[in-house]
């Protein structure tokens, strides 16, 4: 399995990386990461399906015609915090968003905080709503976008 250990102290965040609004979520949390506190991966890389495939996560195939393309990785946002360490825990859907925003800068974390006085069962609700129209909305691109130099760093 990869390494992952260089991520002490920061949240692996996970995305489709072909979905437009996914891209979106994913540029809009690096310009607001002043604590360098998040790395991002497309959920379709190898060495990040293994880590899915340990926890358990199902892949997903998608039809293309009467092939199927290779297994890419679940379509909802998922966060790993203490990855490759022995406490590693693994967030998904809204939980997964609130992680994000609690280790940004104010006001995100108050947010978070708010949100989190939420149900789960109806955060997770307009989650998966959201999720279900995110490409008939925002687009699918045909590969995940190019970061710009400064954002690889962020990149895995």
């Amino acid at each position: 399995m990869a390494d992952f250990t260089d991520l002490t102290g920061r949240l692996l965040v996970l995305y489709d990386g072909e979905c437009g609004f996914c891209n979106y979520s994913i540029r809009w949390l690096l310009s607001r990461d002043g604590h360098d506190r998040l790395r991002f991966a497309p959920s379709n890389l190898p060495a990040v399906q293994e880590l899915l495939s340990s926890h358990g996560v199902p892949l997903k195939r998608q039809n293309s015609g009467p092939n199927l393309e290779p297994e890419s990785g679940p379509d909802t946002l998922l966060v790993f915090r203490n990855t490759g360490t022995p406490v590693e825990e693994l967030l998904v859907r809204s939980n997964a968003f609130l992680a994000c925003l609690r280790v940004l800068p104010q006001p995100w974390p108050s947010l978070a905080a708010i949100l989190r006085l939420l149900p789960r069962a109806l955060r997770d609700f307009v989650y998966r709503l959201i999720a279900r129209h995110r490409y008939r909305i925002w687009g699918r691109f045909a590969s995940c976008p190019i970061p710009t130099p400064e954002e690889r760093l962020h990149f895995l």
